[in-house]
């Protein structure tokens, strides 16, 4: 693998109604995610996690005809303002890549996601990571309009 084909990422900005620190919350809450953390066909995912600097991750994703396991370290973890973690599973080679989401205040009600996942292997996945995390935010946004 050359060096240049790490270099691919995925960067998602997304403005949503809610603070920073609910944000923040749900994004280190294992039993909510289970409920937003499903792209694709995936119908229920598992995560357990230790929520700190440090902590591990591991997020079970289930879908009708597949299994697809991911696990991870914090790396940052700065309530409420940045959240970041390494992502390793079989897409990735089985390497890890980092997962970087930040909450940034646009109004006291209001906050800008921005979710940068880099150093991934091939063009193709990254392409599957643009789709996967966009629909996983979509999905955190309609979790956060039904409380």
């Amino acid at each position: 693998m050359m060096a240049s084909d790490r270099d691919n990422k995925v960067v998602i900005r997304r403005q949503i109604r809610a603070t920073r620190q609910e944000l923040f919350d749900k994004w280190t809450d294992p039993e909510g995610m289970r409920e937003w953390m499903c792209p694709g066909n995936i119908v229920s995912a598992e995560v357990q996690m230790d929520p700190c600097f440090g902590g591990r991750l591991v997020i079970v994703m289930r879908g009708p005809t597949e299994v697809v396991e991911h696990r991870g370290e914090f790396t940052v973890f700065d309530p409420p303002s940045k959240l970041a973690f390494t992502w390793i599973a079989k897409s990735t080679d089985l390497h890890p890549t980092l997962v970087t989401v930040e909450f940034l205040e646009v109004s006291p009600t209001e906050s800008e996601l921005v979710l940068t996942h880099s150093e991934i292997p091939r063009k193709e996945v990254s392409n599957q990571y643009q789709s996967g995390w966009g629909q996983i935010i979509s999905r955190l946004e309609q979790y956060l309009g039904e409380r």
